[in-house]
């Protein structure tokens, strides 16, 4: 359940009893095919569709992340430690308005950094957070504004122009060594190691496409929620 579509009486009533979902993504460059808006709304699209059965509560989109690597291509970017503190913040609030859990769903890899110094910061704190990143709850690897990525947002965006889109960096005759090599370049410069800004070939790319990996996605990141629940709930009987 969207909070921002709802009335204060209505979350009052259910703060309580509810767990809530925080996505974060980023503002920037996806190949001349995809909007900068991509990882946000791969991320908003994604927390919607877990939490909605559930009943859970879902935050507002945290949409300006940690894209500095993307420079001089597009981006608007805070500081892993202001993105850290902001995730803080909201996770206080929300503790404050009586719900004692949350889980952040994370949408873009360089907010990772700021991710991992939350969740130390907010150890033994109150709310419990739990941190995931969904491209993890599947078993293709992962590509930027490549087939992956550009099958997702055909299934949940009307924002695409695949008339645009271009090959990029194409990692499949790369051994594992020559793939982590590329990685570390592109965590400084994403243009330099791709030339331009794309991972992968979305040339091909599908809504159905999209649609399977999103099912499979979803439906991972809820059996993975509910085992979290189920601990929650055993620890507070002990």
């Amino acid at each position: 359940m969207r909070i921002d579509t709802r009335t204060d009486p209505v979350l009052r009533q259910q703060a309580g009893s509810s767990y809530a979902i925080v996505p974060v993504g980023s503002i920037e460059q996806h190949g001349p095919h995809l909007p900068v808006s991509t990882d946000s709304d791969l991320v908003t699209a994604v927390a919607e569709m877990v939490g909605s059965p559930h009943g859970f509560l879902v935050m507002p989109t945290i949409t300006t992340g940690v894209s500095f690597e993307h420079a001089p291509f597009f981006n608007i970017s805070i500081r892993a430690s202001t993105l850290s503190l902001v995730l803080e913040d909201v996770c206080s609030s929300l503790y404050s308005n009586g719900i004692k859990y949350v889980f952040v769903i994370n949408g873009h890899y360089g907010n990772k950094k700021a991710l991992e110094m939350f969740a130390k910061n907010m150890q033994g704190d109150k709310p419990i957070v739990r941190v995931f990143s969904y491209w993890e709850f599947t078993g293709r690897r992962f590509d930027h504004a490549g087939f992956m990525e550009t099958s997702l947002m055909l299934a949940v965006s009307d924002n695409v122009t695949m008339s645009k889109a271009q090959k990029g960096l194409d990692t499949s005759n790369m051994t594992d060594e020559e793939i982590a090599d590329i990685k570390k370049i592109s965590t400084e410069s994403f243009p330099r190691a791709t030339g331009n800004g794309v991972w992968g070939d979305p040339r091909h790319a599908t809504a159905d496409a999209g649609r399977e990996m999103l099912d499979e996605i979803t439906q991972n990141i809820q059996q993975e929620f509910q085992r979290q629940i189920r601990g929650f709930k055993n620890n507070t009987t002990k």
